[in-house]
């Protein structure tokens, strides 16, 4: 059935198929429709940064991004699931086209650009979702906002979110914000890093409520670039991270239709990157946090070997537009 489903809609422009299935769902979501994509899974429980996750297998950032459809994939069976990316204010995201497949190789590549409704709307979503489970809410900053009051920009996120969220993901890699990686690197990391360390202690104090904070990064980065982050992250008390980003690697996609428009590349060609950036990280980082993986986990195998490198959660998404939910079955089953 998803396979039917999914070539009628590959027929559609990409966004507007993204668009089509996202409202389908949001509208689904609470009645009987529900049906044609939930699935009763057996738990597999892990615990990781204090919480009990009924399962490893997550949704990623850049799905949801408004968290209109948090019920739905609850639905699908998600051992946790993440929102966003959300800014302070709403934005319309880059000129279309932005958003391509790439169904040879199972991949997509897009430059959003951080397209949402803010964060006011995304917490008042929030509220309304009937779900209690895990859930992940991803911050980054207005493209308007000049790098050097990018942590403004976090802090407003993050004060607005702390409540809602079971933990809080700075997304600093995206490649579809302008400058948004340089804060990835050296004195501008520390910084953003420290500030932000400063406000969830106060937001902990002040709500009694200790929120994790994660950092999600590229997959492009050198050994001494990824050497730099590990400790910036020890440094500045972060609880977690997330490798991988899209990349804007094409190395596997040379000659294919739309493999030269710029953005982040996502799906299968990422999965050795990931794994590699990974695996790297968690030598780097000495067993001091966890690593959710992401990026180019589209089977059993590669989220079993994901784990194997070191990663305590994983995360799916281009995987999940190309095999529909039966996927987190899948993974589960072969864990």
């Amino acid at each position: 059935m998803y396979t039917f489903l999914r070539d009628l809609l590959f027929r559609l422009d990409a966004e507007a198929s993204h668009d089509l299935s996202m409202s389908f769902l949001k509208h689904s979501q609470h009645n009987f429709l529900t049906g044609l994509y939930s699935q009763k899974l057996a738990p597999k429980p892990v615990q990781v940064l204090g919480m009990n996750f009924p399962n490893p297998v997550g949704l990623a950032a850049g799905l949801d991004k408004n968290g209109e459809c948090i019920d739905a994939f609850a639905a699908m069976g998600f051992g946790f699931i993440e929102i966003g990316t959300v800014t302070p204010r709403p934005q319309p995201g880059n000129d279309k086209p932005r958003l391509f497949r790439l169904p040879q190789s199972q991949a997509i590549i897009n430059r959003m650009g951080f397209n949402n409704k803010g964060v006011d709307y995304l917490v008042e979503q929030v509220k309304q979702s009937e779900y209690h489970g895990i859930l992940g809410i991803n911050i980054g900053k207005n493209k308007t906002t000049p790098e050097e009051q990018a942590l403004d920009d976090y802090i407003m996120c993050l004060n607005k979110v702390y409540t809602h969220a079971s933990y809080v993901t700075i997304n600093i890699s995206s490649p579809n914000t302008p400058g948004l990686r340089n804060l990835q690197y050296g004195e501008a990391l520390d910084s953003l890093l420290s500030g932000l360390k400063l406000q969830q202690q106060k937001l902990a104090q002040q709500h009694g409520k200790y929120v994790p904070v994660l950092v999600k990064i590229a997959p492009d980065l050198s050994d001494e670039e990824l050497e730099d982050i590990a400790r910036c992250l020890i440094q500045s008390g972060m609880d977690g991270v997330i490798a991988t980003n899209t990349t804007l690697n094409r190395d596997k996609v040379k000659g294919q239709l739309h493999a030269q428009e710029s953005g982040g590349l996502s799906g299968s060609p990422l999965t050795d990157q990931s794994q590699l950036i990974a695996s790297k990280l968690k030598k780097a980082l000495q067993g001091s946090m966890p690593i959710i993986g992401v990026g180019g986990i589209d089977s059993p195998d590669a989220a079993k070997a994901r784990m194997e490198a070191g990663s305590d959660l994983i995360q799916i998404y281009s995987s999940l537009i190309y095999q529909g939910p039966e996927l987190i079955a899948k993974i589960l089953k072969g864990l």
